[in-house]
């Protein structure tokens, strides 16, 4: 599963062209956004990056369904799972079972993205050259079984694009080309480029804190750019805390909007580590 083999994986024949095509389309029309800059698409845009990075992928995604670090009703989960899928980084199996399975081999053979394997693997290439999964629903779905049994997740998984389609349908109707390029193209491509950088960058520089098997570092400026997401060295130590900014200097907007769920009732279960707290890995090294 999207691991990258002895031999290399850079070859004309490994290349996914549908997902390659879609990237490239994508980052030309983030380029041609510059020429059609307009005030209220690019405040949309940024919204939507808050609604979908922030909402779907770090609240959704993550530390929802992944890790079931806290607990909301079906129907704010499900809500949560669509925002994720805006930011075409596939449906929620398929995500959640690729995240899951790179704590399992963190930085080890079979990790579907780590930067021993090279920087650049970590961060896209893995996307263009590795096994595409991305509508094999019933396969990933042994890696993510908790949602391989909801028929919403298995039909949201294989239908992953569909929301996106929608939305850039309806944005161009209600703004044109300026609101398409900046609210789908731009947008979506900041998000992935964000997103693979927690698989990248915080693999490669930033402080550890915690001495966890893998190189998993806490990175500030994938954070700001994350919601949170770039304390990865923090979240390796204690994968099931909805907390990933463990200090105040630490700042995750994400752990503040599930905070503010917990407080009105909403968010459940909420799970939170402490600075010092020995991680679950320590201990299991040392029984």
């Amino acid at each position: 599963m999207h691991n990258k083999t002895s031999a290399s994986p850079y070859r004309l024949d490994n290349v996914n062209w549908v997902t390659t095509i879609a990237l490239l389309v994508l980052h030309i029309g983030a380029v041609a956004a510059f020429f059609y800059f307009d005030w209220r698409a690019v405040l949309v845009a940024a919204a939507l990056y808050w609604i979908c990075v922030g909402w779907g992928i770090g609240m959704g995604y993550h530390r929802l369904l992944t890790h079931r670090s806290y607990r909301v009703p079906k129907p704010l989960e499900y809500f949560f799972a669509i925002c994720g899928t805006l930011t075409l980084e596939g449906g929620p199996i398929f995500w959640v079972a690729t995240h899951r399975l790179h704590h399992q081999r963190s930085d080890q053979p079979g990790d579907p993205h780590s930067p021993k394997d090279g920087p650049w693997w970590a961060h896209i290439g893995w996307i263009i050259f590795g096994e595409t999964k991305h509508n094999a629903t019933a396969m990933m779905s042994r890696y993510a079984p908790d949602l391989g049994r909801d028929p919403f997740y298995r039909w949201l998984n294989t239908w992953h694009y569909v929301p996106l389609v929608l939305m850039a349908i309806a944005l161009f109707a209600l703004g044109g080309l300026p609101m398409l390029l900046w609210g789908v193209c731009m947008r979506v491509v900041l998000g992935l480029h964000a997103t693979w950088l927690v698989n990248s960058a915080t693999h490669l520089w930033g402080k550890r804190r915690f001495q966890t098997r893998d190189d998993s570092r806490n990175n500030w400026w994938v954070a700001l750019l994350t919601f949170g997401e770039g304390w990865h060295n923090n979240h390796h130590a204690h994968p099931a805390s909805a907390r990933h900014g463990l200090t105040w200097k630490e700042l995750d907007l994400t752990w503040l909007q599930i905070r503010l769920l917990a407080w009105l009732g909403i968010a459940k279960k909420v799970q939170v580590a402490r600075v010092d707290e020995r991680p679950p890995v320590e201990e299991e090294a040392a029984a």
